[in-house]
């Protein structure tokens, strides 16, 4: 009954998504779902069988963080493809490469933490990240440098933030421990970009 209910929820879910134009990005309908659907982790498993066993549900303020730190991830991932394909800084470029294998491997993380957890997560990045990239795509040689520098020393900064937060105030103790285990990558990834922004000026 239970998966019933849910793959009516979710056609809901898609049908408004349809209905609004497709205005909402993949983060704002995964926080959508995920405000209405059952995230307590005996949801994600097979309840046949299980008497009276109900998980605990995720708090509200962990799935969208866990939905943010996936967006900035996917983020990070495509910018990160973009700046060693495009980049003509070599020190540019091997961040670019950096940020593909260590965000991937964040976000094949956080989606196995997910699934437990019956949480979904955006599958591409939102509206404002695709503009950056699209933004980023359009530029060439040093232009390109300087704005994939600025735009990494800017979305660190934010996703140092959000990460610091959840390290501390996440409910849920795999994403807690998720969020502590992936800040100090994080402040590397920072520090690294910003002293690389310095070199440039």
């Amino acid at each position: 009954m239970k998966k019933l209910s849910l793959i009516a929820m979710m056609a809901i879910a898609a049908l408004s998504f349809q209905s609004c134009g497709g205005s909402k990005d993949s983060k704002e309908v995964a926080d959508s779902v995920n405000a209405v659907k059952d995230t307590s982790t005996m949801a994600a498993k097979d309840t046949a069988g299980v008497t009276g066993a109900k998980g605990i549900a995720v708090d509200e303020g962990d799935a969208k963080f866990a939905t943010g730190a996936a967006n900035a991830g996917l983020a990070e991932v495509a910018a990160g493809t973009l700046a060693s394909e495009k980049a003509t800084n070599p020190k540019v470029k091997a961040f670019g490469a950096m940020m593909v294998t260590d965000h991937t491997k964040a976000n094949e993380e956080l989606m196995a933490i997910a699934k437990t957890k019956n949480i979904t997560l955006p599958n591409e990045p939102d509206a404002d990240h695709q503009k950056m990239k699209a933004d980023l795509a359009a530029k060439s040689g040093a232009d390109f440098d300087k704005a994939y520098v600025d735009a990494m020393v800017s979305g660190h900064k934010k996703v140092e933030s959000l990460f610091e937060d959840a390290s501390k105030n996440c409910k849920d103790a795999d994403l807690k421990a998720f969020a502590a285990k992936t800040l100090p990558t994080i402040k590397s990834h920072l520090a690294e970009i910003e002293a690389i922004q310095k070199g440039m000026k």
